[in-house]
């Protein structure tokens, strides 16, 4: 989705067709650099189907295991021998550390679970301070 501002935000929550592995993975992501530049192109391309990627939800249900297989297929092109999309959550948190981004600001943008039971309580950060530490990778990467 796109705020009034301009920014790009990926919602991750589960649905009917999709579920997520934990209740931690459900979360909000501002997408900034190459993210927000796949997701104009996304939207443009496929914007009123709701889906990014539309091939892959042709039931009920999402196709997760072809889609992995497919962008894994494609990606081959164009990374490491061994890299796959799942590496890109790696490099994400590589990244941030990178930046000395706080662990559990790391966790919550990647949807990892956060070691302690008061790690549970609240609403988590801010959007705007989770937008804050991704510019900072997305500037350091540049």
């Amino acid at each position: 989705m796109q705020d009034a501002e301009g920014n790009y935000t990926a919602r991750i929550t589960p649905h009917p067709w999709r579920r997520l592995k934990t209740a931690g993975s459900t979360r909000e992501v501002l997408l900034v650099g190459s993210a927000q530049w796949a997701a104009k192109r996304l939207l443009a391309a496929h914007g009123g189907s709701g889906f990014a990627f539309p091939r892959y939800n042709k039931t009920d249900t999402t196709n997760a295991n072809a889609a992995s297989a497919g962008l894994n297929k494609w990606l081959k092109a164009y990374v490491p021998e061994g890299a796959t999309i799942h590496s890109f959550r790696h490099s994400m948190r590589d990244r941030l550390r990178a930046v000395e981004c706080p662990a559990d600001i790391i966790d919550q943008i990647g949807g990892w679970q956060t070691e302690g039971v008061g790690q549970g309580y609240g609403q988590g950060y801010p959007v705007d301070v989770l937008h804050k530490w991704l510019r900072f990778a997305a500037l350091r990467g540049a």
